[in-house]
């Protein structure tokens, strides 16, 4: 009898041991597992992120003409809530118009989407002459004779982010026309830094629109932006 109960505890001990020794294994396998999926998980973030890096390039129609510009969704001034930024919308006609390539400088960083927080953001930026980073750049610039840039309004200024985009490119014998959207500024002095910052280019006068018009009435946007481009000889 005490035989019988000495090989029970023998096989026993032996049956916890073997399972101790399979849950260790799985615990590791698992461990493992995890350590892959994480290199994977990883992996596959950069991938995306090259990927999408590359996706801001320029949108070709095969023109020689290039609209370049800045635009917010979110929060904006006058027009509230908004899914697609003021300058944007008149960005997109003038390249419908023109049939121009279009560029969009796109932030490394992203701004604020409310907009007391993009206010400040945009107030210390002027203060700190700050040129923040944007993504991607133009392919083939030279190949392109006029350009178009555009931008809202940020306290009576360009955003430092246009600026950086500007200093970094050779304008020279390039005609360059700028437009911004505003709340009913104008272009104040814009043109006239814009006149500065691209030596060699032809700057002509530019186009305004108050945001709220490109937000909410389309048949104005289009007939401001055809009679500019008439008044230019862009258009017949």
């Amino acid at each position: 009898m005490t035989r019988k109960i000495l090989i029970l505890l023998i096989s026993f001990s032996l049956l916890l041991s073997g399972c101790s020794e399979g849950t260790a294994e799985k615990q590791t396998a698992a461990a493992t597992g995890s350590e892959i999926s994480s290199t994977e998980t990883a992996q596959s973030g950069e991938s995306t992120l090259k990927e999408s890096s590359s996706a801001f390039s320029v949108e070709k129609a095969g023109s020689d003409s290039l609209v370049v510009y800045f635009s917010l969704a979110g929060e904006q001034y006058g027009v509230g809530e908004i899914s697609k930024g003021n300058t944007a919308i008149v960005a997109d006609k003038i390249a419908e118009k023109t049939g121009a390539d279009t560029f969009e400088i796109v932030p490394v960083n992203n701004y604020p989407a409310d907009l007391q927080s993009l206010f400040d953001v945009a107030a210390k930026e002027q203060d700190e002459n700050a040129r923040p980073d944007y993504i991607g750049d133009v392919e083939n610039w030279d190949q392109y004779k006029t350009v178009y840039i555009g931008y809202p309004l940020w306290y009576d200024d360009m955003p430092m982010i246009v600026y950086h985009f500007l200093e970094d490119h050779d304008f020279t014998e390039k005609t360059v026309y700028p437009f911004d959207t505003s709340g009913g500024q104008g272009l104040l002095g814009t043109v006239d830094t814009i006149r500065s910052i691209c030596a060699g280019a032809d700057v002509k006068d530019g186009l305004t629109v108050r945001g709220s018009v490109a937000q909410n009435n389309p048949a104005e946007t289009e007939k401001a932006v055809d009679n500019w481009l008439k008044k230019n000889g862009i258009l017949p």
